[in-house]
């Protein structure tokens, strides 16, 4: 059976009764501020293009070093997550499979900020429900890739939903920052940075 999210608005907040009042208060005070991400692990060219999404594996797991290490700790190789070689190429083999290798060892991030990331956006960007393990693998992959055909998905787009005032990329010290020139050049109004 599958657990459903329970995501408690006071998750992040200190247990103490007192305390987590001032916290309210104080998170009460910045909710609705623009948000400056100085390290927001996107890719510029998903900026530069603003097409969408193709799926939930693109748009989550080969991107995120911080879920395919994890995974990759615990003995699952590289190539089973799609994660793209080092030259650069992407790799073999099916998205929908590499996402039910995620969900089937999702339970591996239990306790970890990355986990409490993903059931938040799962919960709150995606609509879902249940956690995520190997039982509702497809059916979350397929809804999650329902909607990043939507234009509301799309990078621009969840750049503005977001509120984001600023976010900088995560870019090779090689890198020639050919994305980044298109965006200045593009005439839209976000502010996409390298790191």
């Amino acid at each position: 059976m599958t657990a459903p999210l329970r995501l408690h608005p006071d998750r992040l907040f200190p247990p103490e009764p007192s305390v987590r009042g001032i916290a309210r208060r104080l998170y009460a005070l910045v909710a609705d501020l623009p948000i400056v991400s100085p390290h927001g692990h996107t890719d510029p060219r998903w900026f530069a293009d603003d097409e969408p999404f193709s799926n939930a594996t693109e748009l989550l797991l080969t991107p995120d070093h911080y879920l395919f290490r994890m995974l990759f700790s615990q003995g699952i190789a590289l190539s089973d997550l799609g994660v793209p070689r080092a030259d650069g190429r992407k790799a073999d083999g099916d998205p929908r499979a590499f996402w039910r290798r995620f969900a089937a060892n999702y339970h591996l991030f239990r306790g970890t900020p990355t986990r409490l990331w993903l059931d938040h956006t799962f919960e709150t960007l995606f609509g879902l429900t249940e956690r995520l393990d190997a039982g509702n693998a497809d059916a979350q992959y397929d809804h999650i890739s329902e909607l990043l055909t939507r234009d509301e998905f799309r990078p621009r787009a969840l750049y503005e939903r977001f509120n984001l005032e600023v976010i900088s990329t995560t870019d090779p010290a090689i890198d020639e920052l050919e994305w980044h020139r298109m965006l200045r050049d593009s005439g839209w109004k976000g502010r996409v940075i390298p790191a």
